[in-house]
């Protein structure tokens, strides 16, 4: 079982802090992996928001820990604690995964943890944030950035899109899927990076898309355009366009060539179909052009994200 340790200190945010601890303290039902243990780390019981939080460990427990979370903390102006930032350092020394939270990106560029790294943080705070630290690459329009040992996001809904992917990375994205359907929120929500987890269909059956979608995904490998879908709702091409950008967000052709990538996504991790078998399996004619779209939407090809995230039981390596 892999440690998780929420790092502790005066001036957390009360929604980052508990939404770690809901995403990696409680299993999804139904799931037959091993769970996260988690600790929450400090120094002394601390007031966040009107709750006063104490520790279940010291904060010499994170260097122990398989992965570190640091969450957002209010007062950016100020450094934060000393003793905080000599912790997370020795946790990442020691081999730990750090990943922060909102504002929490402060804390890790003090520990030197962002020098020569691409991170983000809070849309708000990402001025201040280069400006502390220039040797960190700031990117204010991502909702995550993952440097592998390393992870940082922007501000409250984009913390939970990374713990998410850290849950996928550790577990893969059916069980990711599950523990997002657990806390009623999408597996994905649209940004401004290529994200590693694919929009789902919208969850609400009431809208006027309802049934056209099951039937689109049941026949991804198919060559289906927009008049085959306006067929099928029996609208105009135009008249589609509209519900849909209502309803999903995007155009048809959007929504249908992700619909495309996130069952590549599924075959890649759970199946050994060769590219050329995956790309007619999902509607893409040819491996060239499954690559090619895969690239683009995801950000790797699907060779590497087939090794990055393949569905794989943790061992005995993973524990504290």
């Amino acid at each position: 079982m892999a440690t998780v340790a929420l790092a502790l200190t005066e001036g957390m945010l009360s929604f980052e802090l508990s939404m770690a601890y809901e995403v990696f303290g409680s299993p999804p039902v139904g799931v037959g992996v091993p769970w996260y243990d988690v600790e929450v780390c400090g120094s002394r019981a601390v007031r966040v928001g009107r709750f006063l939080v104490e520790p279940d460990r010291g904060l010499d427990r994170l260097a122990r820990a398989h992965t570190v979370i640091v969450p957002g903390w209010a007062d950016t102006d100020e450094e934060p604690p000393a003793g905080l930032v000599a912790a997370v350092r020795a946790a990442h020394e020691a081999g730990a995964r750090v990943a922060s939270l909102c504002t929490g990106a402060f804390v890790l560029a003090a520990a030197g943890l962002l020098d020569g790294r691409r991170a983000t943080t809070h849309w708000a705070h990402t001025e201040a944030l280069g400006a502390r630290h220039p040797r960190v690459q700031v990117d204010p329009d991502v909702l995550y950035v993952d440097n592998g040992s390393v992870l940082t996001s922007a501000g409250k809904a984009a913390a939970m899109d990374l713990c998410l992917h850290l849950v996928r990375l550790d577990h893969g994205s059916a069980v990711a899927n599950a523990v997002a359907r657990r806390l009623v929120v999408p597996p994905h929500r649209a940004g401004g990076q290529a994200q590693f987890v694919a929009a789902p269909v919208p969850a609400r059956d009431e809208h006027s898309l309802a049934a056209l979608f099951p039937w689109v995904i049941e026949r991804l490998d198919r060559p289906l355009g927009v008049p085959d879908l306006a067929r099928r709702a029996g609208m105009s091409p135009r008249n589609l366009g509209r519900h849909f950008r209502a309803v999903s967000g995007t155009t048809p052709l959007r929504w249908l060539l992700t619909q495309r990538i996130r069952r590549a996504q599924e075959l890649l991790e759970h199946t050994d179909d060769s590219v050329d078998s995956i790309a007619t399996a999902t509607g893409m004619g040819t491996a060239t052009t499954l690559r090619r779209h895969f690239n683009r939407t995801v950000g790797v090809p699907p060779d590497t994200y087939r090794r990055t995230f393949r569905s794989r039981p943790r061992t005995g390596a993973d524990n504290a």
